[in-house]
């Protein structure tokens, strides 16, 4: 397994902790948890899903300067607090500093999140004024 070397100073509290690396794929786990609830009946918000679909992509590029640029995805299904979230991500294109990323995040066997982010490599960090 690779190390990562992107998003390095990420909680992972809040959006995973990597289960492997490899090149041009990565896989994250999220324990959900009461703080996540959106409700009284324990639903988890989505953000934290979206975030550690997120940050399974980025893992995935696994480059310092990466960023997400867009995000088509499909919540398919709820997720509540104590599930564990596994999120899975390919790079399938690359395109200069374009890449293509399929994420699928499931609890168990059912699918809860899927669809495409596109992320961009840069020359530096985002925040690096010039």
């Amino acid at each position: 397994m690779a190390d990562a070397a992107t998003h390095l100073a990420i909680s992972t509290r809040l959006v995973g902790e990597v289960i492997a690396i490899e090149p041009g794929e990565a896989s994250a786990r999220l324990l959900t948890t009461p703080e996540m609830a959106a409700d009284e009946q324990g639903l988890v918000h989505g953000g934290f899903v979206f975030g550690l679909a997120d940050y399974a992509g980025m893992l995935a590029v696994n480059h310092p300067h990466v960023v997400l640029g867009s995000a088509d995805l499909r919540f398919t299904a709820p997720v509540a607090v104590g599930d564990a979230v596994i999120a899975r991500a390919s790079v399938t294109a690359e395109k200069g500093k374009k890449r293509s990323i399929d994420v699928t995040a499931s609890v168990g066997d059912r699918v809860v999140l899927e669809g495409t982010l596109t992320a961009f490599v840069l020359e530096q960090h985002v925040l690096t004024r010039t």
